[in-house]
């Protein structure tokens, strides 16, 4: 646990936003929730964009609590949209519970992360803590560090993609699965000269020159980056 700066009122959670694909971890994890924080209000969502669509239509959470494994995205640039859109904690829950991936979660922003299928008390601390603006991290936790000789870290990478907005980061996803500019614009409902502009405003807020050098950096936040060789994601 890594102490905040100055002593300040513990925040109230009221509501909370999960976001998990697995109903019956959502229904879990909501009882949870209820039971050691007395939170009262709990939405779900089963996919990252659900949860931004929720958001987007003035939901608005006191706690995110969300799965790193989702159907719509692979990595840990699903943290960084959903904490800029939220402008609230972020507490992940996973089963990749390894140093690499929870040094990762930190550096992304995350304000905890608490391994999944953890007992009620580590959940009941990990929401005491991060009430007092403090970062938890699960018992046990090492960081280690994301600096890599092939191009920007993952820290660096993370910091970069946290700059982008919600439409540029889905673009950006659209641009990593192999679409083009027409079909971006046409999945969005969006003009095609629309998209190259976003296009534009990325590789630059990227500091990149080119469509693969911006999918290169996003792929630094995959878990495929930063699991140890041979590890799978659960």
């Amino acid at each position: 646990m890594q102490p905040a700066a100055q002593t300040s009122q513990p925040a109230q959670f009221q509501s909370a936003l999960i976001v998990d694909d697995h109903p019956l971890f959502c229904d879990a994890l909501s009882m949870t929730l209820q039971a050691v924080a007395d939170i009262r209000q709990v939405h779900t969502a089963a996919r990252l964009q659900e949860a931004l669509d929720l958001i987007a239509d003035k939901l608005e959470p006191d706690l995110v609590v969300l799965d790193l494994n989702l159907p719509d995205v692979d990595g840990l640039d699903g943290l960084v949209r959903i904490k800029t859109a939220a402008e609230v904690p972020v507490i992940v829950v996973s089963s990749m519970a390894d140093n690499r991936v929870i040094s990762g979660v930190i550096s992304a922003g995350a304000a905890g992360f608490v391994p999944k299928h953890s007992q009620r008390d580590v959940f009941r601390t990990a929401i005491e803590t991060v009430s007092r603006g403090e970062r938890f991290t699960p018992e046990g936790f090492v960081a280690v560090s994301g600096n890599s000789n092939d191009g920007p870290d993952t820290d660096d990478a993370l910091a970069r993609l946290a700059s982008l907005t919600n439409q540029q980061a889905r673009i950006l996803q659209l641009v990593c699965e192999g679409k083009l500019n027409k079909q971006i614009a046409y999945d969005l409902s969006i003009a095609e000269t629309t998209v190259k502009a976003h296009v534009t405003a990325i590789m630059r807020k990227l500091g990149v020159q080119s469509r693969t050098q911006a999918v290169l950096i996003a792929k630094k936040t995959s878990f495929s980056s930063f699991l140890p060789e041979g590890q799978n994601k659960a």
